[in-house]
This record gives C-alpha cells, structure tokens and sequence, in this order.
C-alpha cells in the first residue's frame, strides 16, 4: 500500500501538544431506501451520465487540526440530487448542514460551514480534504455523520478520504449527473503589488486548474511554484491526492493562542522552519506546496454542489478567495448554466469512467 493512502497509526513525533492519530475503516452493509441507488441504474439510460454516491458505509476516527479534538466520521450513501451533507449526530438534536456556497460561515484558517451560513450556528470546521476527495472520485451523494465540529485532518492530504471513499465502494444512481458549467469569465481579485492575489473562472468543456504560489521562503521556492491539473485525466489520487497541507512553526505559537492547529504534527503536515523542511520523509511531490493548494481548490469549489466544467486559474489564492469567486458566479445568471448529458460520449473526455480501487 503506497505511503498515506490507508489506515496507520500516527508516529509520535511532532509539533509540541501533538496529538496521536488512529483510523480504522468498517465497511458495512448500505442501509439506504429503496431507489436510491444500485441495482436498476444503468436500467435507466445506459448512455446517460449518472450520479455517484457510495454501495456501503464506512468510518474513520481521528483528530481536527485545529480543535484537536478525537472525532468519528460515518460516510453514508445518500439518494440522487441529496448532494453532500453533514450531520451533526453529537449535539442533543442532530443537526443536518447541506453543503453548498451560502452555508460556508467562515474561511479564515479552512472551510467552515453551518445552516444557511449562521457563523453563530452549529458548525463543521475544515470540510475542504474530504470535498475534494468527494470531486476527485466523482461522488455526487453522501450523508457524512460527524461527532464533532471539525472533520479529522488524518495524514494532511484526502488521501485517506479517497481510500475511505473507495473502500466503501462507488455507485451509480438512476439520475443525471448535474454540472454547473461557466459561460463566461468571472474573476475576483484582492491587493495591489507585493498583496495582489486573484483566482478567476472561463469557460471549457472539462474541468482544469491552474495555480501559482508566492511565499518568498527558501524552502518553498525551491519547489514548483505553478501547477496545472486537468480533471479528466484521471489522475486525482496520483497526482493531488497526497499533497499535504503545510505550516511554518514561526506561526505556531501565534496561531495556537487563538485556539488553531492544536492537533497539528508532522504526521498530518509538513512543517517548515526558517530554511528547511522539518519532516524526516521529506516531501511526497517535486511541487506538494502548489499541489496541495490545487487539493483545497478542488474541495473549495466543490461546495457549489455540482462538479464544474471550467477553467480555474488562481495566484495566491485561498479559501476566502475560492469561496467569493463561487459566490461572483452565482451572483451572475448569465455566467452559468446547469447542464447534464444524456449521452456520456458528449461528456468532456474521462468524466464516464469510475476511478479504478487502490
């Protein structure tokens, strides 16, 4: 098994406060209604392209990267056009928050969001891995149950959230499969000189993303600063997949005084002093700092509800950013249009095709 695509048990190396790390999977038997997924769906146009959700249940325990809190995730099948929701099962009334752009409250640090976009609402804090995950894998449908406010960071990548997701298996559903597709540019930019940063959508018939970095540390810009990732190559869990995400310990104090990173370590982030990569292993890409915002971009834009078809170019771009970008599109009806194909042969190339298991 390649290096963070599954289950382990975290070294106990790390920053100070580290925090262990375990997750076990437990596939089960679906327990979803009749019609919501399986067995009749090619029955109904075996040319259509289809919704995915997941054939059986399946768990992960860990901690969140900010709260350091120990929380469960339960990922279930859902119906067609569910979308993805989390559900709070911790709280004395469980509480069901739709992912979609409006419900994002808070972009500071990750993707939070809660009901309707209340920031003083029940909240699932760091939701973007395991949405990226979920558009790497073409996973349209899903009811994840959460026991706490924030998914589990497991190993920095959604590496382990596509072998959870593969693990469970992946369904096809009797209904279209829905794409917001963009039909003209729509940019958002902040900053002027030394603070300019922007991310902009075009229109193409696929999905690919283009992001460049600045960080202006010896470390990082001894790696790629720029990477382009086209969406229909199917190489998701190859390429972007392990890219973890990353921290320079001169921010470690600060940020952990605001109650952030508490279940930070080397075992689910790269940590970089003022010259070096602190991990023992290294990097897991040429270019995993771009990489991985590439992976954030990918579960940022997710959060629209349907896959893109677009062209996403960005530059210092982050969660705040990708968030107004998506909310700049939606504010424009003539900027999108809702499109599905009844025939997959007029699909963009690679989006038929479920991704092979591990």
């Amino acid at each position: 098994m390649a290096r963070g695509l599954g289950p382990s048990i975290a070294r106990d190396r790390g920053w100070p406060g580290r925090v262990r790390l375990s997750v076990c999977i437990v596939p089960m038997s679906k327990d979803v209604g009749p019609g919501s997924a399986g067995s009749g769906a090619n029955a109904y146009n075996s040319r259509m392209l289809q919704q995915r959700t997941l054939k059986s249940i399946t768990r992960a325990v860990g901690v969140g990267l900010h709260s350091g809190q120990k929380v469960e995730l339960t990922l279930r099948p859902a119906a067609p056009d569910t979308g993805i929701v989390f559900r709070r099962v911790d709280l004395p009334q469980p509480v069901d928050i739709p992912v979609n752009t409006t419900s994002v409250s808070d972009t500071r640090m990750a993707s939070t969001i809660s009901p309707g976009g209340d920031p003083g609402g029940p909240k699932v804090q760091t939701i973007e891995h395991l949405m990226s995950a979920c558009a790497g894998l073409g996973v349209d449908n899903m009811v994840v149950d959460i026991t706490a406010d924030e998914v589990p960071i497991l190993d920095g990548s959604s590496a382990s959230f596509v072998f959870l997701l593969q693990s469970a298996g992946i369904e096809l559903q009797n209904a279209p499969k829905r794409f917001l597709k963009v039909l003209k540019p729509v940019e958002v930019r902040r900053g002027e000189g030394p603070t300019l940063a922007w991310a902009r959508l075009e229109p193409y018939h696929g999905y690919k993303l283009t992001f460049e970095i600045e960080f202006n540390h010896p470390a990082v810009d001894a790696t790629g600063q720029q990477v382009s990732f086209d969406m229909g190559g199917g190489k998701y869990k190859s390429d972007i997949a392990r890219a973890r995400t990353f921290g320079f310990t001169k921010d470690l104090d600060l940020m952990r005084s605001r109650g952030l990173t508490m279940g930070g370590s080397m075992d689910n982030a790269i940590v970089i002093d003022e010259s070096r990569v602190l991990n023992a292993d290294g990097l897991r890409y040429d270019d995993e700092f771009v990489k991985h915002k590439i992976l954030d971009a990918i579960g940022d834009l997710f959060v629209v509800g349907h896959p893109l078809l677009a062209s996403y170019t960005a530059y210092k771009s982050g969660h705040a950013m990708n968030n107004l970008l998506l909310r700049a599109l939606l504010d424009d009806p003539a900027a999108y249009e809702v499109v599905t194909f009844e025939d997959e042969r007029k699909a963009p190339a690679g989006f038929a095709e479920l991704a092979p298991a591990w």
